[in-house]
């Protein structure tokens, strides 16, 4: 069993830089904090920090890995204490959603679903639609909207299509004749940046990746100035986008579909936080 003080050792002085600053965080002394470094090194069997003199350090491959679940570890044990100590509440709900629905109305839905359930600590977190699916699955969050292949089996709670379309800049658009054309695009892994790929390339058009951003108004601001090209939701469709049509030799593009889902065992708060997105999303696929 990983000793909880040593990891937060470990964490402190990966985030410092020394065992001297280390020290100072914790409220141990720097040979108290190298003495613990060392002893969480014996129980694992490998080094974790490069020691580079004048009492500083960096993270070996193998400390770079055992970083991030210690901080995965150190967070859940606070979030457990703080549950116990409010026993009357709702707990923690952890959420997983995409980025253009954080960007848009969802953030005041989440604002009055909190403010209406006072007891309920809710923990949001944004990204890759495959990034919110993993934590899913993988127990870190409970409930998760997400996008996935149109039609695709498994079960979720409710899932809703989602069309997309390409667009450019209305005012200073791209020459669409140019070869290769220039993409914009998310970052590897995104569901829109595999099916851009997939549709210049069966359309037999060949291109380059003329910009890229791993956040959603980069995108928006780099199709707007005419850097480029991209498929977007028509939710993230701006006023100085223009929509692509085939006739100007732009393929049709397989369309995804927006699934939300909860974790098995998903408490009261989760199923009724579940029911709120489950209203928003319906009513955002009538209105498209």
């Amino acid at each position: 069993m990983l000793d909880l003080e040593l990891l937060r050792s470990f964490v402190s002085v990966v985030d410092t830089g020394g065992f001297t600053r280390a020290g100072e965080r914790v409220h141990r002394t720097q040979s108290t904090v190298s003495q613990q470094i060392r002893r969480l090194e014996e129980t694992l069997g490998y080094p974790l920090l490069h020691r580079n003199g004048k009492q500083q350090a960096t993270p070996t491959e193998q400390g770079e890995r055992l970083l991030s679940y210690s901080r995965r570890i150190l967070a859940l044990e606070q979030e457990a204490r703080e549950v116990l100590a409010q026993p009357a509440g709702d707990g923690v709900v952890r959420l997983g959603i995409p980025e253009d629905f954080a960007a848009y109305r969802l953030p005041e839905l989440l604002s009055d679903f909190t403010r209406s359930r006072p007891g309920l600590r809710l923990d949001v977190r944004c990204g890759l639609s495959v990034t919110m699916r993993r934590a899913l699955e993988r127990g870190e969050i409970e409930i998760a909207i997400y996008k996935r292949d149109a039609g695709e089996s498994g079960s979720v709670v409710a899932a809703w299509p989602e069309q997309l379309e390409w667009v450019a800049s209305r005012k200073r658009p791209p020459s669409l004749d140019r070869d290769p054309l220039p993409l914009v695009m998310s970052e590897q892994g995104c569901l829109y940046r595999d099916r851009m790929i997939h549709a210049i390339e069966s359309a037999g058009r060949s291109w380059h990746m003329a910009y890229t951003s791993p956040n959603l108004p980069g995108i928006q601001a780099a199709v707007s100035a005419g850097l480029g090209v991209s498929i977007l939701p028509a939710v993230a469709i701006l006023p100085d986008h223009r929509v692509l049509k085939r006739a100007e030799g732009f393929p049709r593009v397989t369309n995804t579909e927006v699934a939300l889902n909860t974790a098995a065992d998903a408490s009261p708060a989760t199923r009724s936080l579940a029911e709120v997105l489950a209203g928003f999303c319906a009513a955002n696929a009538r209105r498209r």
